[in-house]
């Protein structure tokens, strides 16, 4: 393997204003890159043609979303300048180690906005791979960027890019706690949200376009759901007690939630709007931590029912609750996959609280942190290849991210302050 795509890169990644107001320096994100696929693609990503800064920024997030993503290694294109009509040299680039090579340019349209245009080439078949136009401006280049990525990608893996998506956080400094949207890098967060009481377990809406979330600033957790594009919320679960924990059904009409208003802490659904409330779970003991299966038919979550906390399961209509989780004595925070195959959870081995998943179908499980620390709050990428999480490190909350097969890790931080429940949003529609 290449010796590059085994060293540690590390990467100051800058968060963007919102509101007129910018993310302080001290509160950058770091993206701290260790390990690689076990068969990384050689491609290469010519300069593409255009004003020479402009076009720079744009393949350096081309280069730096792949090279993060460890399953490609980047081919050194010396410099070379192609547009996406330039003539290919594929016994020239087959030199090179390169199997892929992606060539393009930035230019004016006609409404005085960027076109990034691009091609991807296969060069050991000496084939052209398709490309695309993308209309975009200058502050949102990235985006751009991002897309082509996507593509390059998908046209190489087979699977869907989520360079694109966005991750949601709750950042804490001080008495301050922040929920933040950035892009899933790391870059241009903003934030939605900004309050001295705690704000607890953000989910994505399966459009992207809202979150629901738990806030303390009433004294007491009560779930709201956020507007992105607005900015505007609704109170959706205020009921006597503790309000906690929501989920999205896969179609986006319902939410499960768990409260305690009839005493102990079960589980419930009612619609994304916050009315028709149905009981879902009856038992002695505590059930939480509620997620739709991908096919919206099942809910995992957690319960300590049997004596000891385990995930078990249950159908989106109530009914017959079964047992999913029989190794060891704690299993918490089931997360299925979006492609129906994994889930993943927390489980203690040897006093340590770690990342596990579990093939849904063979019942197999993996451990796939190595943290010390206390991992937390599992969320599956939308193409069920890579899971972030919450951890520790040096005594504060970080973000780790580790691949399905546990070969590539990433570690999110910031020099001051504390990051906590991440939750990876869906595909851009």
């Amino acid at each position: 393997m290449n010796p590059i795509a085994l060293a540690r890169v590390t990467r100051r990644l800058f968060a963007a204003a919102l509101l007129g107001t910018a993310v302080s320096a001290h509160a950058q994100l770091a993206i701290e890159i260790t390990g690689a696929g076990a068969n990384q693609i050689p491609v290469a990503i010519t300069e593409f043609g255009g004003d020479a800064g402009t076009s720079r920024a744009l393949t350096s997030v081309i280069r730096s979303d792949l090279e993060r993503s460890g399953l490609f290694r980047l081919v050194n294109a010396n410099g070379v300048a192609m547009t996406e009509t330039t003539a290919v040299d594929y016994a020239g680039w087959k030199s090179t180690g390169a199997d892929a090579l992606a060539a393009g340019s930035l230019g004016g349209s006609a409404d005085g906005r960027l076109e990034a245009r691009f091609r991807l080439y296969d060069i050991n078949r000496q084939g052209n791979l398709g490309g695309a136009i993308y209309t975009t401006a200058v502050p949102q280049l990235r985006a751009a960027g991002h897309r082509i990525a996507d593509y390059i990608y998908e046209k190489l893996t087979g699977e869907k890019g989520v360079f694109s998506t966005r991750i949601a956080y709750v950042y804490k400094t001080g008495g301050r706690y922040e929920l933040r949207i950035a892009d899933s890098d790391g870059q241009n967060a903003q934030t939605a949200l900004a309050s001295r009481e705690p704000i607890i377990s953000p989910a994505w809406s399966p459009d992207g376009s809202r979150i629901a979330y738990v806030s303390f600033e009433n004294k007491k957790p009560i779930v709201f759901v956020h507007s992105l594009a607005s900015g505007g919320r609704q109170v959706v679960a205020n009921f006597k007690g503790s309000n906690s924990a929501p989920a999205w059904s896969p179609d986006g009409s319902r939410l499960a939630i768990v409260l305690t208003k009839d005493g102990s802490s079960q589980i419930y659904t009612l619609a994304a709007s916050g009315g028709g409330l149905t009981r879902l779970t009856t038992s002695a003991g505590i059930d939480t931590e509620p997620q739709f299966s991908a096919d919206g038919g099942t809910i995992y979550f957690t319960s300590d029912r049997g004596g000891s906390p385990q995930i078990y399961r249950v159908s989106s209509r109530g009914g017959a609750v079964e047992r999913v989780t029989f190794e060891g004595s704690y299993n918490v925070s089931p997360r299925p996959s979006p492609d129906g195959r994994s889930l993943a959870f927390i489980t203690r081995r040897d006093g340590r609280f770690q990342l596990a998943v579990m093939d849904l179908q063979s019942r197999q499980v993996q451990t796939l942190s190595d943290s010390s620390g206390r991992d937390e709050s599992p969320s599956f990428a939308p193409n069920s290849r890579m899971i972030v999480l919450a951890t520790e490190a040096g005594g504060r909350g970080v973000l780790s991210a580790v691949s399905i097969d546990g070969r590539i890790r990433q570690r999110l931080s910031v020099p001051a302050g504390d990051i906590r429940e991440p939750a990876w949003g869906p595909f851009l529609k």
